[in-house]
Order: structure tokens, then sequence, then C-alpha cells
């Protein structure tokens, strides 16, 4: 694997199932949530705030939870936030009553804002400067395939064993990756712990502070419209629910071809990638609607916005990871973190006003104006300070 010595592959290898299997629990009550209601007396939408709430538990406490562990050891950081995972899929499973459910998926929550804070990181530091965009498109790749293949695995489990076993399992793969994190994953020299000050002057370099700014726009354009797909491509494209199913898992698998893209490129055309990965949103939701009116327009428009959206993910990460010292980078991509699930909320609430005005045939329209501002700040804010740094 591009010559990267086996004692940092097998960690590296660690990161990315990790990547999959958080990934996978984040949006795994949505296949199940009808189940789940129903075993404590709930309506679906009731039901849903659990997926409300873990994603403005991740945005309200990446930041905190990071400065609060910046000091610990890396390794000890990361098997602890992987058990702490593990023990909020159990108690999950085992639940008993809805509140019970919702601190479970707290804790869950607390771990997940922890890990992605601490993944890009780690992977990074786990390789030579050379090898930066493989390991990261390693991470991005588990992350990719979760949405692939982890939602319809999950709501197999649960329909044939039940949603409770569903987290157990999971549980059960969190385990096993603390015992093979904890073999494999090398003690990395520690970095000098990022005082506040030097927080406070990170977030005042424009090409900090705009890559927050884009993450969230972009976050919020997109989700404005992947929340709302699955009525939009019954309603508006008029396909059928099986097609649905396999648009999702082909928007899905566009995701690696991101992640291919970037980790074939970025290194020598890093500008050319970052412009094109906000242009390569504002386009084809600008022609959302008029893509709907053709099968194999609105199938390739899907498929496309599933590959920008991973080659956003990855491309922002690195660039963030390159612009800051070492020291602070957990601490930066905790905020954001935070800054992806403010967008993710910010576009979910935007699709439902659209939806529930009976405009859902418009709400292309909305996701193109945000990704518009995002194209904006990226041309005249991100790119000139990239290049003053350059």
């Amino acid at each position: 694997m591009h010559n990267i010595p086996l004692k940092y592959i097998l960690p590296l290898l660690g990161l990315t199932v990790s990547a999959f299997v958080f990934n996978t629990s984040e949006f795994m009550p949505i296949g199940l949530l009808l189940d789940m209601a129903d075993s404590f007396n709930m309506t679906a939408g009731q039901l849903g705030i659990i997926i409300t709430v873990y994603a403005w538990v991740v945005a309200l406490l990446s930041l905190p939870l990071m400065l609060l562990a910046s000091s610990m050891n890396v390794r000890k950081l990361l098997l602890l936030t992987v058990a702490l995972f593990a023990i909020g899929q159990i108690a999950s499973g085992l639940a008993v009553n809805f509140f019970m459910l919702v601190a479970a998926r707290i804790c869950v929550a607390c771990a997940h804002a922890v890990f992605w804070s601490l993944a890009g990181p780690l992977a990074t530091r786990l390789v030579t400067r050379v090898h930066r965009p493989f390991a990261l498109s390693m991470i991005v790749t588990g992350s990719a395939i979760a949405m692939i293949f982890g939602l319809p695995i999950g709501r197999v489990i649960g329909l044939y064993a039940g949603w409770r076993m569903t987290f157990l399992i999971i549980a059960g793969i969190a385990i096993a990756i603390v015992i093979y994190q904890w073999r494999f994953f090398p003690e990395l020299i520690e970095a000098r712990t990022p005082e506040k000050i030097s927080l406070k002057e990170m977030l005042r370099q424009p090409i900090i502070y705009a890559n927050y700014l884009i993450t969230i726009l972009f976050a919020t354009a997109y989700y404005t419209v992947y929340s709302y797909i699955e009525p939009f491509l019954q309603n508006v494209a008029h396909f059928d629910a099986e097609w649905i199913t396999g648009v999702l898992m082909l928007l899905g698998v566009c995701g690696l071809m991101g992640s291919f893209i970037f980790s074939h490129f970025y290194g020598s055309a890093r500008y050319l990638i970052i412009r094109n990965s906000l242009l390569g949103l504002f386009i084809p939701l600008m022609l959302w609607q008029v893509a709907a009116s053709n099968f194999i327009t609105m199938t390739a428009a899907c498929m496309f916005i599933g590959m920008i959206a991973t080659l956003f993910n990855v491309t922002f990460q690195a660039e963030l990871i390159r612009n800051v010292p070492s020291s602070a980078a957990p601490v930066a991509m905790s905020i954001s973190s935070g800054s992806f699930n403010i967008g993710i909320g910010g576009g979910t609430f935007i699709g439902s006003t659209i939806t529930g005005a009976n405009l859902i045939a418009s709400i292309g329209y909305a996701g193109a104006v945000i990704a518009g501002l995002a194209l904006i700040c990226t041309l005249f804010i991100y790119l000139p300070a990239a290049r003053k740094q350059a």
C-alpha cells in the first residue's frame, strides 16, 4: 500500500474500520426507526428526535471535549473513545425506555465527537507527508463504505434479529477494535498541548475561519437536499421504491470515486480540487429540478453529488491539517466536526421547512443558493489566503 511500512498500515486499517463503524452507527436509527418506535409505543416522528439530538451533541461538544482531552496520551484517548462508544451501543441495545435510549445515544455522540477530531490527525501522523493524502482517503473510504453497506446491513439485522441486536453487534465490533488497536496502534511522539492563545490566533487566520465557514455552508447546502432526497425522487422524479434504494447505494459508491480523485490528484492539482469541490455541488443543485424530468440525468446528478460530498470532506480536512500545527490539529478538527454537524442540523431544518410548504420540487434551488455562498467564500477568501500562505 504505497510503500507504507506494515506497522503503520495495521493501525491505519484499524482507524478505517473504526470510521466505518462510527458512521454506520450515526445513521443506523434511520433504517430502524419504525421498529424502535413500536418498542417504545411512539411514532417515528417522536422517536426521530434521537437523530437530531445526536447531531447537535456532536456539534456542541466536539470542541469542549477535545480541549478537555487535549493533554491526554493520544493512544490512550483513542482506546477510551472506542470503549465509550461500545458502552453507549450496549446501553442503546438494552434501553428499557426512551430516556435511557436518548442517554445512551448521547454517550455514543460524545465518543463520535472525539473520534472524528482524532481520526484525521492520527492517520496523517502515522505516515510521512507524501503519504498523507492516501492515509486520509482510507479514513474517508471507511465512511463511504458505511454509507453503501453499513445502513442496509444494519437494517437487515434489525429486521431478522430485532433492532436491539443491531446495536449489540456494533458494540461487539467496537470491543474487537479496542483489542486490535491496543495491540497494533503505536505510541506516537506527543505534540505540545495547544495553548488557549494559539487557538485564538488560529481562528484569526483567514485560511482557518474560511475553512469552517465553507464547511458549514457546504454541509447546509448538501443536507438541505440530501435529507429529503427520498421524497424528492419519489414525488418529483417519479422513481419507484426499488430504484430509489439503488440510486442511494450508487450515491454512496460514487463517494469512493471522490476519495480516489483526492488521493491521486490533490498533491498535484490542489487549487483545482478545492475550487471544483464547491463548483461540483453548486451546478447539480442548480439543475436539480431540471434533472428530475429525466431518469438518466437525475440518477447522474445523485451520483455526482455523492462523489463531490466525499471529495469536499477529505479535501477540506486535508487543508485544515496542512494549515495548523500538529499540536493543534485535534482541536482544529473538533471545530471542523462541529461545523459540519451545524450544517447537517441547518440543512435538515431548511429542507423540512421547504418540504412542509409543499415546495419540494424547488428544494435544489435553496441548496444551490447556499452552495453559491460557499463557492464565493472559496474563490474570494479561501483560495487567495491559500496562495498567500503557499
